[in-house]
């Protein structure tokens, strides 16, 4: 299993280390039916259930799709997808039983990017996960900014930035951050950045990482982010 999007992969294959599907759900046995079954597909999951703070706690979770039902107690999905589009870019997917055209036509004018109705197939949920990713994914690579606390990483112009300060980087580096930024706060093994590397057709092996690396940290050092990247001996490395 690699780490991001390729052309020479199954998607699924691709994406599952890197990936966190947030479920929205207020059926306990489906929500912890589809929290298993995603992690048995190699996802992250994690449940949203604090419904009244629900657009807070997913804009705060880092997920990178949302599963969305319409029904929530103390809380409208409709209302959920339209103030997370505001705030997030993060695509979403709604489950309902209140399966109608106006509904639909309704979710997607609020924002969602797919809809799919209960009751469903897994399988045919797991499909639908992952058009969207590929689809948003495309577009993130071209566009996205990506905040890695103190500073952000420019995907489109392939520049890490704090304030008024930038350094151009590197494919290899922005590639790296990238999977760092995606993983903030967690290490990060040296086989998945390199898998990852490979992946993208950046053709890397260990001593160009370790140089990739040390060219990154000098660089995010002259924007005065000196130390956030850490060496997990044994391990990997880490973003904080």
């Amino acid at each position: 299993m690699k780490g991001f999007i390729t052309l020479s992969v199954p998607f699924a294959e691709r994406w599952i280390i890197e990936m966190k599907v947030l479920l929205t759900e207020d059926d306990d046995k489906l929500r912890t039916e589809l929290a298993l079954f995603f992690k048995m597909h190699g996802y992250e999951t994690e449940e949203i259930t604090d419904y009244k703070h629900a657009v807070e706690e997913i804009c705060s979770a880092g997920g990178q799709i949302l599963l969305l039902d319409l029904s929530l107690p103390e809380a409208d999905g409709k209302y959920i997808c339209k103030e997370i589009r505001k705030h997030s870019p993060i695509p979403i997917l709604i489950i309902t039983s209140q399966n109608t055209e106006m509904n639909e036509l309704l979710c997607l004018n609020y924002g969602a990017d797919d809809f799919i109705a209960k009751p469903f197939n897994p399988q045919i949920l797991l499909a639908h996960v992952e058009a969207v990713l590929k689809r948003s994914q495309g577009v993130l690579q071209e566009s996205e900014e990506i905040s890695c606390g103190d500073f952000i990483l420019d995907i489109s112009r392939g520049v890490a930035k704090a304030g008024d300060k930038e350094a151009d980087l590197t494919k290899n580096e922005s590639r790296i951050l990238y999977c760092l930024a995606k993983n903030k706060g967690k290490i990060v093994s040296r086989d998945v950045m390199i898998n990852d590397l490979w992946d993208s057709e950046l053709f890397v092996d260990d001593n160009t990482l370790t140089v990739n690396i040390t060219r990154l940290r000098a660089k995010l050092e002259s924007i005065g982010q000196k130390g956030v990247i850490h060496t997990k001996r044994g391990q990997g490395y880490l973003l904080e």
